[in-house]
This record gives structure tokens, sequence and C-alpha cells, in this order.
């Protein structure tokens, strides 16, 4: 894989041109900026931007004038690559809370080691309907924290539609007890698919589960005809999958801003 070109493909087909996430939300580009509005439980952000010294601050006034208008929380979301290279200041100068920082990771699929198993005593289920989002909903308050409220909306969002845009999955103990779940978004016409919501409950990590997850969406990318696997890695996840065969491209930080 060559890296320079893997991102550079990723920057064009999954942030330049960028596709809703959902069915209640837009994509729109204002000049030099592209931008999702959805709902207040959907996403809502900047995911590109083609900006300078000259054009950033005044561009950043107007997604916080746009967002603000419509009430909506909205992140701006800072790749390490993107220009200018102080872009990541004049947000927080202009009164976004950077969150934590993650990895930007990319694999192809079939060269992924896929033959992984859950750890016994666990399956690994197909989310369909709403009991299994909420399920989902139920590890991530687990996981995460939070009410799980946004990931439960948006999962069902996309199974409402019918579309192979994305698989959702959830990891069930022998006596039915959600521990870990994860979905992968599916990007028609593109050879991405991104792994998203991994997480697994205390108590039950480091025993191979989201190993097996990431395998299994693997597995359903390349049935499904993908190339590439992308992750936005939180510093725990990035050693399992630099084992399985992920290489770091770059880096994105969410900045947020609240109205």
């Amino acid at each position: 894989m060559d890296p320079a070109a893997v991102l550079a493909l990723f920057d064009r087909d999954l942030r330049e041109h960028a596709r809703p996430d959902g069915p209640d939300s837009v994509v729109e580009r204002v000049g030099p900026v592209v931008r999702q509005v959805s709902s207040a439980h959907g996403w809502n952000g900047v995911v590109w931007s083609a900006l300078d010294g000259t054009t950033a601050d005044a561009a950043i006034a107007a997604q916080i004038a746009h967002f603000d208008g419509l009430g909506l929380e909205f992140e701006w979301k800072l790749y390490g690559h993107d220009r200018p290279v102080d872009l990541g200041r004049r947000l927080r100068d202009a009164g976004f809370t950077a969150e934590p920082e993650e990895t930007v990771m990319i694999a192809e699929a079939a060269a992924l080691d896929l033959d992984v198993l859950p750890p016994a005593g666990v399956r690994l289920v197909p989310v369909t309907d709403a009991a299994g989002a909420e399920l989902v909903a139920e590890v991530h308050r687990a996981a995460f924290g939070g009410d799980g409220t946004r990931v439960r909306h948006q999962l069902l969002a996309q199974l409402a539609t019918g579309e192979d845009t994305v698989a959702a999955v959830v990891a069930l103990t022998d006596d039915g007890v959600p521990v870990s779940a994860a979905r992968m978004e599916l990007v028609p016409g593109t050879r991405f698919a991104g792994l998203w919501g991994g997480g697994t409950v205390e108590g039950w990590r480091s025993r191979g589960i989201y190993r097996a997850l990431v395998a299994h969406r693997a597995r359903l990318a390349v049935d499904r005809g993908y190339r590439y696997l992308q992750v936005d890695a939180m510093s725990t996840s990035r050693p399992v999958l630099e084992r399985l065969g992920f290489e770091p491209l770059t880096t994105t930080t969410p900045y947020v801003h609240t109205p």
C-alpha cells in the first residue's frame, strides 16, 4: 500500500466529496468548506476544507454563524495534514474545545488475518432491528459513558433506509449479555469502509473480542467489494490494529463548538 496515494484518495473520496451518513443529513459545499448538517441527534460538522492563512479565520467565523443559527453543536474534524498548520490554534481561539487526538489507520481488507474468532463463551450477532440497536447503545453506555441516544438514533436511521450502507454487530455472552459492539459504514462509489464505535465493557477487555469484531467486519467488506478499511483509532486500540496490519496515515482531532 502506498500511504501517500491512499491518503490522497481518502481525502478526495471521504472528505472533499463526502456523502451524508444518514437519511436526515445533507452535505453542503460552501466555498472552501465541506460540512454535514443533520438533526440534533445526528453528526454535524466540517469534514474538509481548503484554507490558508488569509482565509481560515473568515471560514471559521462563517461556520460558527451557520451552526449557531441552527442552534446546533458541531465538530470541526481537523486532520494532521490540514492547512494552515495553525488551524487548530485558530479554532481554539474561536471558542472550540479540542477532544483527544486519534490516529487515522488504513489497511487493505483482504490482506488482514480474517480467520479470527471470538473467545469461548462469546458469539457475534448481526444487528438488524431496534432491539439490536438498543444492545449497541447499551454497550456504548457501559464502554464510553453517555446515554447512547445518538448512537442508537443514527443506527436505526441507517437501518431504516434498507440500503447496504451499515453493518453493525454485537458480541453476546452465552447468557445473552452484550459485552462489545461495533459498526461498519460502507460508502458507495468508493473503495473505503469505515470501522466505527468499537467498544468493549470493562471486565471483557483484552480477551480478543475487539480483534474478532475487526476481522468480522473486514470479511463483510471484502464480500461487498471494498478494498480499504479505515479507523479513527484511540490510543487503546491502535496497538491491536497495528498488529492486524493497519498503517497510521495521519491524525484527526475533533474540535467541538457549542452554541
